[in-house]
């Protein structure tokens, strides 16, 4: 084999599965299997940024309290210390980050869900919705 650039890859060649009876690909990356793909995608987003908003804000305050103690130490509103106040805070940021979750599979991944449930699991794989 040579290194000629104007030969043809073989690895590169690859395209998919190979064409059905016919010359025509099976439909593979179309109906439910493209919807599958698509609820996974908004199901991994949505655990990233909840989890992101949640663990966030818990190591900004664990850095806090161990990069700058004198801030932490410092009376806030209240008279509470800022760390005290932080510690505090974290409950209703749970519960935000909850409520955004909700809100976020409501309106974008339980409509996903039901296009998936729609289609049904197919039986012979061909993408195509049973009916």
């Amino acid at each position: 084999m040579s290194y000629h650039s104007s030969e043809p890859d073989p690895v590169r060649q690859h395209a998919g599965p190979p064409p059905a009876a016919g010359g025509h690909r099976p439909a593979s990356w179309s109906g439910y299997h493209r919807a599958l793909r698509v609820l996974r995608r908004a199901c991994r987003w949505q655990r990233r940024v909840a989890t992101l908003a949640a663990l966030g804000y818990f190591a900004v305050f664990l850095t806090l309290t161990v990069e700058a103690p004198a801030l932490m130490a410092r009376p806030a509103a209240g008279g509470l210390p800022t760390g005290l106040l932080l510690a505090l805070v974290q409950v209703p940021v749970t519960w935000l980050a909850v409520v955004l979750y909700e809100y976020a599979a409501s309106r974008y991944v339980d409509p996903l869900a039901r296009r998936v449930g729609r289609y049904g699991r197919p039986a012979g794989g061909d993408g195509q919705p049973r009916g």
